[in-house]
């Protein structure tokens, strides 16, 4: 499968690339506030970066077809917090969990620039999974004692090697090149591939803010 999408995306860029009239290179980096939808109902942003390279091939003067391939930090937090009373002994309990997952993603944006500079772009992307990695740690208080335990697993074989979604957003590049661009993704794959996802549906959904140069 992920041969399969390698070779369709090259196959893409060349068939863009014999009809463009101008072709732009670039490079882009920003930051990534990511977290996950679906049953994923208590997820908070988790904040990462993004960093990689682009190709900009322009079909006509207000229309171009932008293949990017990034690194990306994405996952989500969560925090959480409660007492109550057991045996007449008032207890609590709090906990926070981080769930990392990189990926390597492959957007291809379609742009259409409104004006000079400025272009709405909407476009497929497709995330590779790198390493997915689950860190916490729980705290519980009961008749003054404290006690605290932490855990960090790799959860790689519990998580969707492909990763499927939309991203759409803004674009405005200067005359030298220098370019800023706010994206949303809406992640459409389930990205949980334990033993519950048929019971559980999770995406990856992520605002990324970016700044880039193209020559």
């Amino acid at each position: 499968m992920k041969k399969f999408l390698l070779v369709a995306a090259i196959a893409v860029c060349g068939i863009f690339s014999a009809n463009a009239q101008d072709i732009k290179f670039g490079v882009k980096a920003g930051v990534n506030f990511a977290s996950l939808g679906g049953d994923a109902e208590d997820a908070e942003t988790r904040t990462g970066l993004h960093i990689g390279a682009l190709a900009e091939f322009m079909l006509t003067e207000s229309f171009s077809i932008q293949p990017e391939l990034l690194y990306s930090m994405q996952g989500a937090k969560s925090e959480y917090s409660e007492s109550y009373t057991e045996f007449g002994i008032e207890v609590s309990e709090s906990g926070e969990e981080e769930l990392k997952l990189d990926y390597i993603i492959l957007p291809i944006m379609a742009n259409y620039y409104i004006t000079e500079g400025l272009s709405v772009q909407v476009g497929p992307q497709v995330g590779f999974l790198v390493s997915a990695k689950g860190e916490g740690e729980y705290t519980a208080s009961a008749a003054g004692m404290t006690e605290s335990e932490s855990f960090d697993e790799d959860v790689k074989d519990e998580t969707s090697s492909i990763d499927f979604g939309v991203a759409a957003g803004l674009g405005y590049e200067l005359d030298m090149g220098v370019f800023f661009q706010a994206r949303y993704y809406l992640g459409l794959s389930n990205v949980d591939d334990s033993e519950f996802s048929d019971d559980y549906s999770i995406q990856n959904n992520m605002i990324q803010l970016s700044l880039g140069y193209k020559f």
